[in-house]
């Protein structure tokens, strides 16, 4: 089954680790974005994903289309224009010292995407599920609104639709809230994630028990299947503990929670996460304590790789959730 995930692509600039940016005299430079890291994700993890975004016809646009090529991740239904990529900027905290980024993404390829670009039709034939997040609606009403397009083909042709609300307070810029964009969206939607912020500022919905919470997310949208949360626990800007929650409209599955110290880069992790959700609920649909345990371990190993995308297989997801937590060498 082809899983397609829609989104923007970016290059991400970060001081080297330690630095503040007016300290930085270089920049190191990987390839990331929501999206597209759910997708090199489910790569690692055996799927066949397919990205779909619109970049520039330049170097760095095709660059980034082949830096998910190399992780597996078909890169065909992808279409060219706009001025720039975009691009956001990471500051890797330390200790006490929160991480920060900055975005520049406004012309951007995907910042102008509108409805009628790209032809769901066909980009969605042999699709069995289609992954989009709450970052495009984020960027523009037109970006809305060819997420929209897409979703109301995707539901034409009855393919299973997941989202990650994914809430980013610094890129709602064009006179919309979440709350009046995402309703809409979501009630498109099979697989819902988010965190007890992107549900109350993106949905309204304020519960103190994560049940309730649960439960009132399926009450206000009943095409909905399954809801997962993620709780992280910021102890330190490099010290986290992270656990995730499933709820299949019966019952509440709760992983482990994961101490995660010395952490080498927490970008992406939610995307791990979401990327275990989607294969879990593909192989193992009928196992809903072995789902949330399975993407809460793919996440937790995502802290430990640099850059956005985990490179992370099933086999070693398999194996921290058995209990290796990486105290002796794989020979």
């Amino acid at each position: 089954m082809k899983t397609v995930c829609f989104g923007e692509i970016m290059l991400r600039l970060s001081p080297p680790a330690g630095m503040r940016f007016a300290q930085a005299q270089s920049l190191d430079t990987v390839y990331g974005g929501s999206e597209a890291n759910v997708a090199v994700s489910l790569a690692q993890l055996g799927l066949s994903p397919t990205f779909i975004s619109r970049v520039p016809d330049n170097e760095l646009g095709r660059a980034a289309l082949g830096a998910l090529s190399q992780f597996g991740v078909s890169t065909d239904g992808c279409i060219f224009g706009g001025d720039r990529l975009g691009l956001y900027f990471l500051e890797h905290g330390a200790g006490l010292r929160s991480s920060k980024i900055l975005y520049d993404r406004q012309h951007s390829g995907m910042a102008t995407l509108c409805p009628g670009m790209i032809n769901w039709h066909q980009v969605l034939a042999d699709t069995g599920w289609l992954h989009w997040s709450g970052i495009t609606p984020a960027l523009s009403q037109d970006t809305a609104d060819a997420v929209l397009e897409a979703l109301q083909v995707a539901s034409e042709m009855k393919i299973r639709i997941s989202c990650d609300m994914n809430y980013r307070e610094k890129l709602w810029q064009y006179g919309k809230t979440p709350a009046d964009i995402l309703p809409q969206l979501i009630g498109l939607t099979h697989v819902l994630l988010g965190d007890v912020n992107a549900f109350e500022l993106c949905l309204g919905i304020r519960k103190r028990d994560e049940k309730s919470l649960l439960a009132q997310v399926f009450q206000q949208f009943p095409q909905l299947d399954h809801v997962a949360m993620t709780s992280r626990q910021g102890i330190s800007a490099s010290h986290n503990a992270y656990r995730g929650i499933l709820f299949d409209g019966r019952r509440v599955y709760q992983s482990a929670e994961y101490e995660l110290a010395d952490m080498v880069d927490r970008i992406g992790g939610g995307d791990a996460f979401m990327a275990g959700l989607i294969f879990g609920l593909q192989k193992m649909p009928d196992q809903p304590q072995e789902i949330i345990d399975f993407a809460v371990a793919a996440a937790a190993l995502k802290h430990y790789i640099k850059g956005d995308f985990n490179l992370t297989s099933a086999q070693e997801v398999r194996s921290l959730m058995s209990g290796n937590t990486g105290g002796r060498v794989n020979r």
